[in-house]
C-alpha cells in the first residue's frame, strides 16, 4: 500500500499544481468568472481581501502549495483537505454548466464539472487516509479507556492497602486489650 500512496499522491496533486501555476500566471483570465463565487466568500470571511483577482491568486497559491505537499507526502491529510476546500468554489465558478446556453460548451463544462467531482472524491479519500494506523479519535478513546482502567486498578490497590492497614490496627488494639487487666 505504501507504493500505491507514493505513486497516487503526486498523480492527484499534479492537476492542482499545474492549474494553480496557470492561474497564478494569469489571474485576470479567470477573475471575471470567479467574481460571483468569490465575493460572497470574501464577504463572509473578513480576513480575505475583497479584490477577486487577489482571491484567485490566493486560491492558486493554496493549490500549488498544498499540491506540492501532497505530492511529496508531507502533511498529506491536511493538504488534501486544503485542496478539497479550494476545489469547491473553483468548480462551482469555473464549470457552472447549468448556466451555459451552447450545447457543445454545456457538454464540455459538464465533463469538467464531473472531473472535478471525481478529484474531490479522491481528495476526500486522501484526507481520511490514516496509512493503516488507527485514527486520532480512535487512539484518543483507547488512551482514555486505558487510563480509566489504570485508575480503577490503582484505586482497588489503594483500597486493599487501606483495608489491610485498618485490619492491622484492629489486631494491634485487640493485642493490647488482651494484655490489660480486666
Amino acid at each position: 500500500m505504501a507504493i500505491l500512496r507514493t505513486v497516487a499522491r503526486p498523480l492527484l496533486a499534479s492537476a492542482f499544481i499545474s492549474g494553480g501555476l496557470r492561474t497564478l500566471r494569469d489571474p485576470h483570465s479567470v477573475a471575471a468568472l470567479a467574481d460571483p463565487m468569490a465575493q460572497p466568500i470574501a464577504g463572509r470571511i473578513p480576513q480575505l481581501p475583497n479584490d477577486t483577482t487577489r482571491l484567485v491568486q490566493i486560491n492558486s497559491a493554496v493549490q500549488i502549495g498544498a499540491g506540492a505537499l501532497l505530492a511529496v507526502g508531507r502533511f498529506p491529510r491536511a493538504s488534501a483537505l486544503a485542496l478539497a476546500v479550494s476545489l469547491v468554489p473553483t468548480t462551482l465558478a469555473g464549470h457552472a454548466w447549468w448556466n451555459v446556453e451552447d450545447t457543445e460548451e454545456r457538454a464540455r463544462q459538464r465533463v469538467l464539472f464531473t472531473k472535478n467531482l471525481s478529484l474531490l472524491g479522491g481528495l476526500l479519500i486522501a484526507a481520511a487516509d490514516t496509512h493503516g494506523k488507527p485514527s486520532l479519535a480512535y487512539r484518543s478513546r483507547a488512551a482514555a479507556t486505558a487510563g480509566a482502567r489504570s485508575a480503577r486498578k490503582a484505586g482497588h490497590a489503594v483500597g486493599a492497602t487501606v483495608t489491610d492497614k485498618a485490619h492491622g490496627v484492629r489486631s494491634a488494639a485487640d493485642a493490647v486489650r488482651d494484655h490489660l487487666p480486666v
